[in-house]
């Protein structure tokens, strides 16, 4: 069910209370009056979901004193007419590299990662290797920021083929390396930027070589469980507790219809594969208390940022830079780090703006660009700027 909307004097008693909670040159907000401050998201939210033609939606923000304020609106199932809750999952689709990437940095934090170092010397020795387009001039950190000329598997004819022809297959990170073997690279090593769930897969195996252990494993017990993000999972299967329903719109290319979780339970195709491409799903509110603790230094050696937040051009907007495993945008409210994720019926992004020290994260269940009414990123600065106190531009 919808919220309620607040009247116009409502909306002006909340900036009134939000400017004295804001402390723009200090980067601190206060939360002696959180309600205030969560009343006029949920204002935004909702004027959001009026514009669009979405199901639903949540949203998150994290003060720099680290309280998170989380709302919602619209439907996580709309045929059923349920109302979406802040305790409710989505997937994060690409927005999962920011783990990995981090469990990455703590490894070269220990001295076992050598970000320089050539791909070859950690997976050279699997007998497809040489088979990888520019296998032997590509470097870890290529694989982190996009510039290692390796094509996206999952843009391959015959995986799209596989993935809907077997729904119940467990995909290991062999097989979807398979799909780009042989190929000619995009360009040469470090001499351009193409998007790619490649690079992170190989980047995943690097890692489960490292450690000795599964890449999910790794994760739990070095960010989630220090961190206390108990509300993020890893996508191991067809079946993920607390996922709601999603949309992907009809005669999609994963499903043909628009519901993407079918009567029993399980998604119609198999998430799983995504694995170091994505393969998380959680609450906005985890995922905005992850950005918050990411790039404010607690999930490895807060010296190493510096190298994470040094990006190449990208092709994700004007002016925007890929660091690694990082999204980095000039905003109406100054430079922001994050991600944005895709996946079947969800969408999802997270934004840290470092010089008011807040992380703000947006989940939809709808693939569909157009139903969304406006970009998602702009829907995350829009809800920055009630915290912040700035008028949207």
């Amino acid at each position: 069910m919808r919220l309620s909307r607040f009247g116009k004097s409502t909306r002006l008693a909340a900036v009134l209370a939000l400017a004295t909670l804001v402390t723009p040159l200090s980067g601190q907000v206060a939360t002696t009056d959180t309600r205030a401050l969560e009343a006029t998201l949920q204002e935004v939210l909702d004027g959001i979901y009026s514009a669009g033609s979405f199901p639903g939606a949540t949203a998150a923000v994290t003060l720099p004193d680290g309280t998170t304020l989380s709302v919602a609106v619209g439907y996580s199932d709309s045929t059923r007419r349920v109302p979406m809750r802040t305790e409710d999952r989505m997937l994060q689709g690409s927005t999962g590299k920011t783990y990995y990437a981090a469990v990455a940095m703590q490894l070269v934090g220990e001295g076992r990662l050598d970000l320089d170092a050539p791909v070859a010397a950690y997976l050279g020795d699997r007998s497809w290797y040489d088979r990888i387009p520019n296998a032997s001039s590509i470097t870890v950190r290529n694989l982190m920021n996009h510039t290692s000329g390796v094509m996206r598997y999952e843009f391959k004819e015959q995986f799209l083929i596989d993935l809907l022809a077997e729904p119940d297959r467990q995909w290991e990170p062999e097989d979807l390396v398979g799909y780009i073997l042989d190929e000619e690279p995009n360009f040469a090593a470090g001499q351009g930027w193409e998007y790619s769930d490649t690079n992170y897969i190989l980047l995943g195996m690097i890692i489960e070589g490292l450690t000795g252990r599964s890449l999910f494993e790794e994760v739990e017990e070095r960010l989630f469980a220090p961190l206390e993000l108990h509300n993020t999972v890893p996508s191991t299967g067809r079946t993920i507790p607390g996922l709601v329903q999603g949309y992907a719109g009809v005669g999609n290319p994963f499903s043909g219809t628009d519901e993407v979780i079918l009567p029993d339970g399980r998604f119609v195709i198999n998430p799983q594969f995504e694995w170091a491409g994505g393969g998380m799903s959680s609450t906005t509110e985890d995922l905005a208390r992850w950005a918050a603790a990411l790039f404010q230094g607690q999930a490895y050696d807060a010296a190493l940022l510096e190298q994470v937040l040094d990006g190449v051009p990208a092709r994700l907007g004007p002016g925007s830079r890929y660091g690694l495993g990082v999204i980095i945008l000039e905003t109406p409210h100054g430079v922001s780090y994050g991600h944005s994720g895709f996946f079947p019926g969800y969408l999802s992004q997270v934004a840290y703006y470092p010089e008011h020290r807040i992380a703000v994260a947006v989940q939809v269940n709808c693939s569909v660009p157009r139903a969304l009414g406006r970009p998602l990123g702009d829907m995350v600065n829009e809800l920055a700027a009630a915290v912040i106190g700035e008028p949207e531009p």
